[in-house]
């Protein structure tokens, strides 16, 4: 079994009530078990246009693999209505493969640690709530990449 991390985001549609029934879903994965959920956040999208986002972090422990796993949350972003009609689109759902254990994958079809997320406040912050020790692989420390990203505005809303 795999400790990972898996990064949500939707600006479209019923975002909160997306990101809990996603959550759920990855929840009932084979193998698979919800270990923590980060509160959700609010944020500006990056580099694109649209409504801000609503972001959140879960922490599963799973015995699927990498891949397993990518494919796993492209059919659950795929079911709730996931389009990619142009890069950095508005989504109705977004999963991104943020870390799968210590392991470093770099292939056409996953990077992990996922490339951007130490640029990501939206990632950073949920993921520094349920899990305020962890290590990056090949990555500063938490603290460095949240101060360096501390001028992106990530709004925390509710409670895990």
């Amino acid at each position: 079994m795999t400790d990972a991390y898996i990064g949500l985001g939707a600006n479209l549609g019923p975002a909160e009530e997306t990101l809990l029934l996603a959550a759920a879903r990855i929840g009932e994965l084979p193998a698979t078990q919800v270990l923590r959920c980060s509160s959700h956040y609010v944020s500006t999208p990056i580099d694109a246009g649209g409504p801000d986002y609503l972001n959140s972090v879960v922490a599963i422990k799973t015995g699927l693999s990498a891949l397993e796993l990518l494919a796993s949350l492209q059919n659950i972003e795929t079911q709730f209505g996931r389009r990619r009609p142009y890069p950095n689109a508005p989504r109705t759902l977004d999963l991104d493969l943020l870390l799968y254990g210590d392991e470093k994958h770099h292939s056409t079809t996953l990077i992990v640690p996922h490339p951007r997320m130490h640029q990501r406040a939206f990632v950073l912050e949920p993921l520094a709530q349920i899990a305020p020790d962890i290590k990056l692989p090949g990555l500063a420390p938490l603290a460095e990449l949240r101060a360096l990203c501390s001028h992106q505005r990530v709004t925390r809303i509710g409670s895990a």
